[in-house]
């Protein structure tokens, strides 16, 4: 585990809570009040800290269909731009991501740069692969000239291997240990490891074998519960967690304080040991 995670996590096995913004302009299912998409971020940002959350992420998950980043407008930009920028005063004391879809890792690392940000989720930084809006082209050596170029060596760059919601047949001879190693070789800050699909559980033999293999941190990044924390406890550095804590446990639910007071709770009762 890199030096810099202890720096910025306190606690073990560090919790990051989702912030999936509704639609935002220029999607399809923008409702046409930008305000209330502020407020809400804004009101999930305090449920995280009124409840011990570790981190947050902010994701546009909601502008399905996904666009590659040459078709998304300036608009996804802008009004991630000034979203992270008051979330950022929001959770002054906690670190701050941000993940712009689908593979906007270049504008993330802007919008971090500009809002004081702690770190990126960044899609297909190792090897190429299908993702359901399209080719996804490795780009870890044009992210990483970009992040120099702008002075963001400070913002981490947290790295999906074998990402869900795609297809990796063109590196079905590439194993997931391969790949890890690989992602750590072109300077990734942190490994994350999904299910196949968002909520979906990850697959914990697949961190057991990466969990003595790589120097690099190691995040789940699905399919985190109440039920199942105590599997992962061990075998990972951290987890990101959206569905379980929204209502029925779904990524399009609103977030439940009930269920985020409730995991956060039974983690401490672990951290405590």
């Amino acid at each position: 585990m890199g030096l810099w995670f202890k720096q910025l996590f306190n606690n073990k096995f560090p919790i990051i809570g989702m912030i999936h913004l509704d639609a935002l302009p220029g999607t399809p299912f923008y409702r046409g009040n930008f305000d209330a998409i502020i407020t809400k971020a804004i009101e999930e940002a305090k449920i995280y800290t009124n409840n011990s959350i570790d981190a947050v992420i902010i994701e546009n998950m909601n502008d399905v269909p996904y666009v590659q980043r040459q078709c998304f407008g300036p608009e996804t930009v802008a009004c991630m731009t000034k979203i992270a920028s008051i979330i950022r005063e929001t959770v002054k004391h906690i670190p701050c991501g941000i993940q712009v879809l689908a593979c906007g890792n270049e504008e993330a690392l802007a919008v971090a740069k500009a809002c004081n940000l702690n770190f990126i989720r960044a899609e297909g930084f190792i090897f190429s692969h299908v993702a359901d809006e399209g080719f996804t082209n490795a780009n870890a050596g044009q992210l990483l000239r970009y992040r120099r170029n702008i002075d963001a060596d400070h913002i981490r760059i947290l790295t999906d291997i074998k990402k869900k919601h795609s297809a990796h047949a063109i590196t079905d001879d590439v194993s997931l240990k391969d790949t890890a190693k690989a992602a750590e070789f072109f300077r990734s800050d942190g490994i994350v490891l999904t299910g196949t699909s968002t909520g979906c559980e990850t697959n914990v033999d697949d961190l057991k074998d990466l969990h003595n293999e790589i120097e690099l941190p190691l995040i789940v990044g699905s399919g985190v519960t109440v039920e199942n924390v105590s599997e992962y406890w061990n075998i990972a550095d951290a987890a990101i967690v959206g569905s379980y804590f929204k209502q029925k446990g779904h990524w399009k639910g609103d977030l439940s304080e009930v269920k985020v007071q409730e995991f956060m709770s039974k983690l401490e009762g672990f951290r405590s040991q």
